[in-house]
């Protein structure tokens, strides 16, 4: 199917490795042209030649953090080419409201609910002055939606994203904009990979166990980074171009999954 993105400029943040390489590499695939932000050069440098020489796209690079206003404010340019934004830089600590200090609170808010706002202020401004079409993903998470207060900072900061995505998503269609969002469940990016590996030599006493304390999981199995990308890929394009102000959650039914106490 021709999601018919070629030529697009897709401007990803996170991008150098995790979900944010595979959603800029879905969208190199498409033929977009990529804007690439993180916070490591040399992840970035090896992310860029790896995507340039497999797609052969243009793609140019910013080392910035997102959780500085200054940063944000440094990507004038990016933002007046960008035709499809991909919020996905950040990762908020675990924890209950006793274990996640204030400083640890705000540092992550910062980068993932700040950072998301502050960027799509100037896209979504951007791209309403150009008056062309565009479309901003915002990839979340589903602890927005399925509850844990042992991940308090991180459930309600996607709780608030989820708020911005379909609020602004609901009046975006009156400038040409749609705003989307992803809420992953348990996907085996790296830092999943480090995580489960590490419980699996504590508790299994062998890394290379991790497929057993995965085994309960939907499908028997974490999520996969290209499923999150192929979904990038499609609500970017114009075969979705009817859909805004809504979340699609991929993590194998596990938020919809009733709670009883029967």
């Amino acid at each position: 199917m021709d999601l018919m993105l070629r030529g697009k400029t897709a401007l990803v943040t996170g991008a150098s490795k995790g979900l944010g390489y595979a959603a800029a590499e879905r969208l190199a695939e498409e033929g977009c042209s990529l804007r690439l932000v993180a916070r490591s050069q040399d992840l970035l440098d090896k992310a860029a030649a790896e995507l340039t020489a497999r797609h052969g796209v243009e793609v140019r690079t910013r080392v910035l953090d997102l959780a500085k206003v200054e940063s944000i404010e440094m990507l004038d340019q990016e933002a007046r080419e960008t035709d499809i934004l991909v919020n996905n830089a950040g990762a908020i600590p675990l924890g209950s409201i006793e274990e996640v200090d204030d400083q640890r609170w705000r540092e992550s808010w910062d980068l993932k609910v700040f950072g998301y706002i502050n960027l799509t202020r100037k896209v979504y401004g951007a791209m309403k002055a150009r008056r062309a079409p565009g479309v901003i993903i915002n990839i979340i998470g589903h602890a927005g939606e399925n509850l844990s207060a042992n991940y308090l900072a991180g459930t309600s900061g996607c709780a608030a994203l989820m708020a911005l995505t379909r609020a602004l998503g609901a009046a975006s269609p009156e400038v040409g904009i749609r705003v989307v969002g992803i809420n992953p469940g348990a996907v085996l990016t790296e830092r999943l990979d480090g995580f489960i590996r590490r419980r699996a030599e504590q508790t299994l006493g062998d890394a290379e166990r991790w497929p057993e304390l995965v085994r309960n999981m939907p499908f028997g199995r974490t999520g996969k980074p290209s499923e999150i990308a192929d979904a990038v890929a499609f609500l970017a394009s114009e075969r979705s171009g009817y859909t805004t102000g809504t979340i699609l959650t991929i993590d194998g039914g596990i938020s919809s999954r009733a709670n009883s106490w029967l």
